[in-house]
């Protein structure tokens, strides 16, 4: 008798044209360049080995230049695809479409992980939190964005009776279907509960406005951007947090052997295009270069 599936629901891009429809030529400049303002500002000068989830088609891979390997995770296999497209099938890029709720990796192998424009597509944080926790080396670095509820725009809308929900209330708020937006101290309280101590904090995208967008330069918006970013101004629509992984745990972050079952963590050994569970025979293909953990094949 088969286990049922107890994960949490889960957003899949698959064969969606996320790329084209949302980032190119769609006005988004001014968002890819503050985002990478922070993400410089929190980035180490060097490190091993990076797990970068939920990175659909590689649009922020490339600053992650200071790693000597980067593993991209992804629930859509096709987004992986584009990914693979744009920076090739060297070595130092692995890509693996797999959930967040069942990272197929065995403990401590990451120094370092970032999450940027996807935790408000997660419905249990708590879970997902602990799965990044358990992956990284004992002081590892966290890189995690998240969609801030208590905004301006939300606050402003709260007051005038245009929404329901209260974005002073700690709860998350989900909006639209998967779609979840988070409040700062809600936040802070389950990177701490999942073994994260928050080192910094800083707000992002003060002008996503389309007024502003539509008549100004994404060059100056985001030079603007930049400098306000040190505001501590917690009432933008997003904000970035670095976290360091806190307590004891296993640091396997020499070894090549990333791979483990999901969910139970069996031994996986290779058979050509396929890996295999040790224990219960189970098989995960390795189609076109990319390690496939959404399911196994005899399911």
């Amino acid at each position: 008798m088969t286990k049922p599936d107890i994960r949490p629901p889960i957003c899949d891009y698959e064969g969606s044209n996320y790329r084209t429809e949302f980032w190119e030529g769609k006005g988004r400049d001014y968002e890819d360049q503050v985002e990478r303002i922070a993400l410089r500002r929190m980035l180490p000068k060097n490190g091993r080995r990076l797990l970068e989830l939920g990175a659909g088609f590689g649009r922020l891979t490339n600053e992650y230049h200071m790693y000597e390997q980067v593993v991209l995770v992804d629930y859509s296999f096709s987004q992986l695809q584009y990914a693979q497209e744009k920076l090739g099938r060297s070595g130092r890029y692995i890509y693996v479409a797999a959930d967040a709720y069942q990272l197929p990796f065995r403990a401590g192998v990451f120094d370092g992980v970032t999450i940027i424009r996807v935790i408000h597509h997660i419905a249990d944080v708590n879970v997902a939190l602990r799965q990044v926790r358990r992956v990284l080396v004992p002081d590892g670095k966290l890189i995690l964005e998240y969609a801030n509820k208590r905004n301006l725009k939300a606050m402003y809308r709260y007051s005038r009776g245009l929404q329901t929900w209260d974005p002073n209330d700690l709860q998350p708020v989900e909006f639209v279907e998967l779609n979840f937006d988070f409040h700062p101290v809600y936040m802070q309280q389950r990177l701490a509960g999942a073994g994260f101590n928050t080192e910094r904090s800083m707000p992002v995208s003060f002008f996503r406005v389309g007024a502003l967008k539509n008549h100004l330069p994404a060059t100056l918006l985001a030079g603007l951007d930049g400098i306000l970013q040190h505001s501590g101004f917690h009432y933008t629509p997003s904000i970035f947090t670095l976290n360091t992984a806190t307590g004891a745990s296993p640091n396997n972050l020499e070894t090549d052997s990333l791979f483990v079952a999901p969910g139970s963590g069996d031994e996986l050994v290779k058979e050509g295009d396929t890996l295999v569970s040790t224990r219960t025979n189970q098989r995960w293909a390795i189609r076109d270069g990319i390690y496939d953990f959404k399911a196994p094949i005899d399911e």
